[in-house]
Order: C-alpha cells, then sequence, then structure tokens
C-alpha cells in the first residue's frame, strides 16, 4: 500500500471563487486563508510530516497590487492568528521561495515563527512564498558551481542538497491542485519527478476536510511503482 511523507497542495481557485458568489477578489482569499488552517491542523492529525502549500508564486507578483498587497497582509494575519496553533502542535512553519521580494513587513516575522517554532516540531509546513521551481533549480545549479564540486561528483543527492527544499526529507509523494487546472505551474519540479497527481474540480475555499480524507484514501490505493514492475 501507498504510502505518504510529502503533500503538497497548489491551492487554486479562490478568485474565481468569489466572481461565483459575486463577491471581490479579496473575499475569496480571506475565505481560503480560513480553509489553511483546518487542513494544517486535520494534517497535523494524520501523523503526515511534510506539508508544503503553494501560496504565492514569482509570477503573482504580476497581479493588481491591491491584491498582492491584500495577500500579504492576509499572510501577517495567518502568522499572527496561527501562531498559539503551530507552537501547541509541534509544527514547524518554513517560508521557501524568493524571501527577499517579500515587502519589509513580512519577512522579520517569517523569521521570528519559522525560528520560534523549529524546535520539538514533529511536522513541517512549507509555505512557498514568491516561489518558482525554475529559479529554484537555476540558484541550485549556481551554488554547485561555487562549490568547485568536480562534475563527476555531482549527484542526484548534490542537487537536492542545494535546493530551498533540502530539508524536507524526502520528494512528495502526492500533489493536490484545487480549481480545475490540471498543470503543476512551476511548482517543485524536481521533488514532484514521482509524486502522484490528484486534479480536484472544486476551488480551494470549497476545499475540506473530508475531500482531502477522499483523496488520501484514494492515494493509498495505488501501486507506485518508481519505474519497476509491481511484485
Amino acid at each position: 500500500m501507498a504510502q505518504i511523507n510529502h503533500l503538497a497542495i497548489i491551492m487554486d481557485g479562490n478568485g474565481r471563487w468569489a466572481k461565483n458568489q459575486n463577491l471581490k477578489r479579496v473575499e475569496g482569499h480571506k475565505k481560503g486563508a480560513n480553509i489553511v488552517r483546518d487542513i494544517v491542523t486535520h494534517t497535523r492529525r494524520l501523523g503526515i510530516k511534510n506539508l508544503t502549500l503553494y501560496a504565492f508564486s514569482e509570477e503573482n507578483w504580476g497581479r493588481p497590487k491591491t491584491e498582492v498587497s491584500t495577500l500579504m497582509k492576509l499572510l501577517v494575519e495567518f502568522m499572527t492568528s496561527e501562531r498559539k496553533t503551530l507552537l501547541e502542535n509541534n509544527i514547524h512553519f518554513h517560508p521557501i521561495g524568493n524571501l527577499d521580494k517579500l515587502p519589509p513587513f513580512v519577512k522579520p516575522l517569517l523569521k521570528k515563527l519559522d525560528r520560534d517554532t523549529q524546535k520539538d516540531s514533529v511536522m513541517e509546513l512549507n509555505l512557498a512564498l514568491s516561489y518558482s521551481g525554475r529559479s529554484d533549480l537555476v540558484n541550485a545549479v549556481k551554488n554547485i558551481v561555487k562549490s568547485n564540486i568536480n562534475p563527476k561528483d555531482i549527484t542526484e543527492n548534490t542537487i537536492t542538497e542545494n535546493l530551498s527544499t533540502f530539508n524536507f526529507g524526502k520528494d512528495v509523494d502526492l500533489l493536490i491542485r484545487t480549481g480545475g487546472d490540471k498543470r503543476i505551474s512551476n511548482f517543485l519540479l524536481w521533488e514532484l519527478s514521482y509524486a502522484e497527481l490528484f486534479f480536484e474540480e472544486s476551488f480551494w475555499p470549497d476545499f475540506t476536510t473530508d475531500k482531502l480524507d477522499q483523496i488520501l484514501s484514494d492515494f493509498y490505493k495505488r501501486d507506485r511503482r518508481f519505474g519497476l514492475i509491481s511484485q
């Protein structure tokens, strides 16, 4: 039976959900932030060690300034309101991505929550912010070149150890994308090599712990062969 150590989710559809409700896009993002809380705590109860959420891509900087500003404020609100829950449940909050591009009022809070929740953690909550899978691979190559390693000594582990996701332990087992689109959108390109993919039709604000359980139930029935033959 398939096992899961690392779950990744592309949280898509906030804006479209709001449009369907005749609401402003910001209301979709607010509702989506509440769903994050439910899914994080439920994942912790299930004993999954790594949860990586695609919260904001590098491409998202091209969205309207008012929407980007709202997303940054919601991020700050999440870090403030969920701090106690993360600490009580031994969840390490770990941001990844090009964090230098984030606003000055966000970066210190990210670093502090990362540091404060690291001790005695049993689950990693990895939040991808200003993240690009291609940029992460480019940066990994640059780091390897700087290290003057002999090309003959470069292995898959060499690349893995130079990615921003190096502390995850294992590659992604299951990727879930909400919102109906069937693409991975420059997310964890290296780490998704042998992930099982599940594309959920409902928008992220309508995603529930019951739906997550249904997807996991399907995942556990899958035969993950990794290019080999079933025994």
